[in-house]
């Protein structure tokens, strides 16, 4: 019996509250990106890989205190290597990031990566989140579904909710796990004006804060009688119970502008007040929350890149938002859905 899936991205993935649309309005409606899941069947955890076949300039920016990543140094502006190729994001805590490994021989195989003499080394970063003690923590993703996610990949409409690095992801846990509920990942783009320009963002959705579309909360810690308010509980000063490094936020925003190392970095500084308006509390020293930005340069931009970013954190917003709503329950941990039916 096959016990490991892939999924390519053929779930539907708009503005509907359960992605009825016929068009993909996600991160690959930006020119040059495809999106591949893998999700382990053993147990609710996955990966997911963002793939540039044909190289993307790009920066990274981290906030949270508890973040697991790999290649983030490269990315720097002042480093020599100016493209990546993909971008990992995945669950298993600090073994997903082999998956990075998994991406960097597929792409191999494809000719794709830095020239060097006589072949290529694909440029890979990754992110990882904590979901070991969702089902048994000894099964997670490994280089082999990294290779998967990659294989599943495609410009298409970009399956959503508890699949790839999402399966596992859960929120609202400061008080502990018996509050929180199941999360999942999201993704949404944006078109500016008539310039040609798309932003898009995908993220998986890990916090220890509650999600708030609106100004109140749609998932998050929750008791009996509903949800028990993070930050209200906060400012009356109860004890955290959460653990440091078992949460974080993690995505990528893409855009077919043009956009230099410097200028990709700033767009991802931005981006973070997407998870600002959509989680809260964020980036505390519980969360890994960190945020990849990428532009495949297909358009020659009009538009200053401060602006870019600015619509970038609207996008981050609404991914999040969706990466709960598109959520399924496991092991009988709450989900948004439930809440909606009940």
């Amino acid at each position: 019996m096959n016990r490991r899936t892939f999924v390519k991205s053929t779930a539907l993935a708009a503005a509907g509250p359960l992605g009825a649309t016929s068009a993909p309005t996600g991160i690959t409606a930006v020119s040059g990106v495809e999106v591949g899941h893998f999700t382990e069947s053993r147990r609710p955890t996955g990966c997911t890989a963002i793939l540039f076949r044909k190289g993307a300039v790009a920066g990274v920016d981290v906030r949270g205190a508890a973040p697991g990543t790999r290649e983030t140094d490269l990315l720097n502006p002042v480093n020599t290597v100016q493209q990546i190729h993909a971008v990992m994001l995945s669950g298993g805590s600090a073994y997903g990031l082999d998956t990075a490994s998994g991406a960097m021989r597929y792409l191999e195989e494809h000719g794709i990566g830095f020239p060097i003499g006589g072949g290529v080394v694909p440029i890979v970063p990754a992110a990882i989140l904590f979901d070991l003690t969702v089902g048994d923590g000894h099964i997670r993703p490994d280089a082999a579904a990294g290779y998967a996610a990659c294989k599943a990949a495609s410009n298409g409409p970009v399956a959503e909710g508890s699949v790839g690095a999402g399966a596992g992801a859960t929120i609202g846990k400061m008080f502990g796990p018996k509050s929180m509920m199941k999360s999942g990942i999201g993704t949404a783009s944006l078109m500016v004006g008539k310039t040609g320009i798309v932003v898009g963002a995908i993220v998986a959705v890990n916090a220890v804060g509650d999600v708030i579309e609106d100004g109140r909360i749609i998932a998050g810690a929750r008791s009996e009688s509903g949800f028990i308010d993070t930050m209200s509980r906060l400012r009356q000063g109860r004890t955290r119970e959460g653990e440091p490094g078992r949460n974080t936020t993690i995505g990528v925003i893409a855009t077919n502008a043009t956009f230099n190392k410097a200028q990709m970095t700033k767009i991802a500084q931005m981006a973070h007040d997407g998870l600002a308006r959509s989680i809260n509390p964020v980036h505390t020293t519980m969360d890994g929350d960190t945020l990849f930005a990428a532009a495949t340069g297909t358009v020659v931009s009009p538009v200053d890149h401060g602006v870019i970013g600015a619509i970038a954190a609207e996008v981050v917003a609404q991914a999040v938002i969706r990466a709960v709503k598109e959520a399924t329950g496991v092991l009988g941990i709450r989900v948004y859905r439930d809440l909606k039916t009940a």
